[in-house]
């Protein structure tokens, strides 16, 4: 075993879990919003093992039958939906999050369980969903970010567009489309230096398990193509999203089809348009 649960490894742990959190207090990390990092780097990790304790305990009892394991499947999903849709925005809109994670991981689930590659009642299941809803959650949280900071800070370009004639959605992809693709760029990163930078968390779970070199390897390039195919799924999802006003900021009716007081039929579509992608 690499790492004995002991007193050792909760020592160890709550050392490096205390040094990250005064490291992010001293630095004065903190969001947008001047909300610092500290705490919630405390909590993440304190969530972190009580999550995993229930897990350890819940996963044997679960795989005994399908529909109980087909139920905490559906919960990891759920869970990745709530917080990919807090972590973009606020207000009820939330909730289309549920769109690009679903899009992108219910395919190449599908597809692994129909040729066999992962057994539908067996223990692999659980793991090989939490890894691809987890790379859809990370991509959808990157990717709708970005695009609506980006559409708040360039908002006078998307004005422009709109005074030369172009569609709403059309406008805000021209600004959106290139942030929000910038959350492919750490699984592209991961996937081109594995073996040279990286060594990937199931690579390295197999030889600990005594696999031979060539199989873990096999399974950790199958690791990596999924979720290159549900982040890409999930990035142009999210964008789409964005562009038409579905997903964003606003404080409105969720479609931040708001009138702009006074002022001609251009300023305001320029106003709805700006209201559903960034909420000004």
């Amino acid at each position: 075993m690499l790492l004995p649960v002991g007193t050792t490894l909760a020592v160890v742990l709550a050392v490096l879990l205390a040094a990250a959190v005064a490291i992010a207090a001293a630095a004065r990390l903190a969001d947008a919003r001047g909300r610092g990092w500290a705490r919630p780097v405390a909590v993440a990790g304190v969530r972190a093992a009580v999550q995993l304790a229930a897990v350890s305990a819940l996963i044997g009892w679960v795989v005994r039958a399908l529909p109980l394991l087909l139920c905490f499947v559906a919960l990891m999903y759920a869970v990745a939906v709530r917080t990919a849709g807090r972590r973009i925005t606020g207000n009820r809109t939330w909730w289309w999050a549920a769109l690009p994670i679903g899009a992108g991981v219910l395919p190449v689930l599908v597809l692994l369980l129909l040729t066999g590659l992962v057994p539908v009642d067996g223990i692999a299941l659980v793991p090989v969903a939490g890894i691809l809803i987890g790379g859809g959650l990370t991509a959808t949280v990157l990717a709708g970010r970005r695009a609506l900071d980006e559409l708040h800070t360039r908002h006078g370009e998307v004005e422009a567009g709109l005074a030369l004639g172009l569609p709403d959605r059309d406008a805000r992809l021209e600004i959106a489309r290139p942030a929000a693709s910038d959350a492919l760029l750490p699984g592209l990163d991961q996937t081109r230096t594995v073996g040279l930078v990286t060594l990937p968390g199931a690579f390295v779970g197999m030889l600990l398990g005594g696999a031979s070199p060539l199989p873990a390897a096999a399974v950790q390039l199958f690791v990596l193509v999924a979720l290159m195919a549900v982040q890409v799924v999930a990035v142009a999802v999210v964008l789409e999203l964005v562009a038409r006003g579905r997903l964003h900021r606003a404080d409105g009716d969720g479609g931040g089809k708001r009138r702009a007081g006074g002022g001609g039929g251009g300023w305001r579509r320029a106003s709805r348009t700006l209201g559903g992608a960034e909420g000004e």
